[in-house]
């Protein structure tokens, strides 16, 4: 299936987080600011006519964004499948709200246990029982659920069958801990594994039921294989192992700024990030 344009694009249009991740790629320590509301119509509106089919709103903490609501309902009449990526921090508000504007929840969880969550700032101690409580209540608005699990040296020994079973998501992504440049130095050293450590924990999960698999990306599935908008609006990669950024989409256009990002739709593939959304 020969992709060319930007079928999915990860928008992270807001920078701050309520959470301190250690390996969190995405700080944007090297920017400061973001798109007003109407700019961020804009770009919306820009990728559609581009041919992008989903928009997965993510940060920094989407949900902290006064304006994700407006986003949700003005991607979903532009016919956006719509996704957000968050830690939950103010996801029930949004499900009250705007349920009937989300296609996708994406919930982030690396461990079934509180502590360790914790230690790898994520949550205060009650990051596993709040995701569970979320997950439930994104099930029950009808929206498709979506785990995301970054593997590092505190959890690639762990058993998260029990979890999985229990949350049900209708995809469950692993992801490999990854280092880059400018985001997670000298935060991340220490919670780097090799690919033999992630592929035991891959395996720990394959007798999962198939609807429950692990979708697995390691280093180098993640690299340059991600449409990835920063807040101010422009394409960003990760193929140099630190971000490198495009001219603002705004300015120049999709398909330029694409261009510039060094976006590698085959790798899109090749992971299998296009699938029945």
């Amino acid at each position: 299936m020969p992709i060319e344009g930007p079928i999915s694009v990860n928008y992270h249009l807001y920078k701050p987080c309520n959470y301190h991740c250690q390996f969190c790629f995405a700080t944007f320590t090297d920017i400061e600011g973001s798109l007003d509301i109407a700019a961020q119509h804009r770009l919306l509106r820009r990728l559609r006519e581009a041919g992008c089919e989903k928009i997965n709103f993510a940060g920094g903490e989407p949900t902290l964004y006064r304006g994700l609501g407006e986003l949700l309902h003005a991607a979903r009449d532009l016919g956006f499948v719509t996704a957000i990526i968050t830690n939950g921090a103010r996801l029930a508000a949004l499900l009250d709200s705007h349920s009937d504007d989300i296609d996708w929840v994406g919930l982030s969880i690396d461990s079934a246990v509180e502590g360790v969550q914790a230690s790898l700032g994520r949550g205060r101690g009650d990051h596993v029982a709040t995701s569970r409580r979320l997950a439930l209540a994104v099930h029950d608005a009808g929206i498709k659920l979506k785990l995301n699990t970054v593997v590092t040296a505190r959890t690639w020994q762990e058993d998260m069958r029990p979890l999985i079973r229990d949350l049900r998501p209708h995809r469950w992504k692993v992801f490999q801990v990854l280092p880059v440049g400018g985001q997670n130095d000298n935060k991340v050293d220490s919670l780097l594994i090799s690919p033999a450590q992630f592929a035991s924990f891959v395996a720990r999960h394959t007798d999962l039921p198939a609807r429950l698999a692990p979708v697995v990306e390691d280093n180098a599935a993640m690299t340059g294989s991600y449409a990835m908008i920063d807040p101010l609006g422009r394409f960003f990669s990760n193929v140099a192992g630190h971000h490198t950024y495009s001219r603002p989409i705004l300015d120049v256009g999709v398909a330029t700024a694409l261009q510039e990002s060094r976006f590698m739709p085959h790798r899109l593939i090749r992971r299998g990030g296009v699938y029945s959304w």
